[in-house]
C-alpha cells in the first residue's frame, strides 16, 4: 500500500440539496445501494414527519425505496450506530434540529461516511433551517437542479401552491407534501405573496 492511501483517513460529510422534484432522494438511494454491493455497513435514517410515500422507508418521487430508521430528532440517530457501521445517511435533514450539524461530525470524526440529502431553500426561497450550516461544513456538496414547470428553466426553487394560488409569505414553513402542493421553478417563475423588501429596486 502506498503511503498516500496509509496516510488516508476515512470518516466525512457529503450532501446532497436542490430543490423539490430534483432527485435528492433519488441520488441517495443511488449511492446507498451502489454501497450495499460493497457490502459496507449502513444505517439509514430519516424524520418520522415525512410520511408522504412511505411511513418507514426513504422513498423517492420516482419510486425508489430503502428500509430506513425513524427519528424525532437528531440525537436518535448516536443511540443506533454502533462499531461496525461504515456509512450513515439521512434524508430529508431539513427537517431535523440543530443538533444535526454536531451528529454529522462526531459521525465523520469517527470514521464513519455520512450521506445526507435535504432541501436547501425553503418556499419562500430562503435557506432551510440547519442546511446552511451543513453545506458549508460538509467535505463534499452536491446540488442538483429540477426543471421550471413555468418555462423550462433550470429550477432551483419550491413553489408552493395554496388553493391554486402561490403560497402567502406568513404561511407556515413546513408543509409536508408532493406535487398536490408543491413545483418546481426557476428564480423568475419563484412567486411568494407578501415577500417583504427592503431595498428599492431599480429595475422593477
Amino acid at each position: 500500500m502506498s503511503e498516500m492511501y496509509k496516510q488516508y483517513r476515512k470518516g466525512w460529510v457529503e450532501v446532497i440539496s436542490g430543490c423539490m422534484f430534483a432527485g435528492k432522494t433519488e441520488e441517495l438511494i443511488r449511492r446507498i445501494k451502489v454501497l450495499e454491493f460493497a457490502k459496507q455497513k449502513i444505517l439509514v435514517f430519516k424524520p418520522r414527519i415525512d410520511n408522504r410515500y412511505s411511513e418507514s422507508k426513504v422513498a423517492s418521487h420516482a419510486g425508489s425505496m430503502v428500509e430506513s430508521i425513524l427519528i424525532d430528532k437528531a440525537s436518535d440517530i448516536l443511540d443506533h450506530v454502533t462499531s461496525d457501521v461504515e456509512v450513515v445517511a439521512i434524508d430529508e435533514v431539513q427537517f431535523l434540529d440543530e443538533d444535526i450539524i454536531e451528529v454529522c461530525n462526531i459521525l465523520a470524526d469517527a470514521g464513519i461516511r455520512v450521506m445526507c440529502a435535504g432541501l436547501d431553500t425553503d418556499f419562500k426561497g430562503e435557506p432551510f433551517g440547519v442546511m446552511p450550516t451543513l453545506l458549508t461544513e460538509a467535505e463534499f456538496v452536491t446540488k442538483l437542479t429540477a426543471v421550471c414547470v413555468k418555462c423550462g428553466a433550470p429550477a432551483t426553487r419550491t413553489q408552493r401552491i395554496v388553493n391554486e394560488e402561490p403560497a402567502k409569505w406568513d404561511d407556515p414553513l413546513i408543509v409536508v407534501g408532493a406535487k398536490e402542493c408543491y413545483e418546481a421553478r426557476c428564480r423568475h417563475c419563484h412567486e411568494v405573496i407578501g415577500k417583504p423588501t427592503r431595498l428599492k429596486n431599480p429595475f422593477a
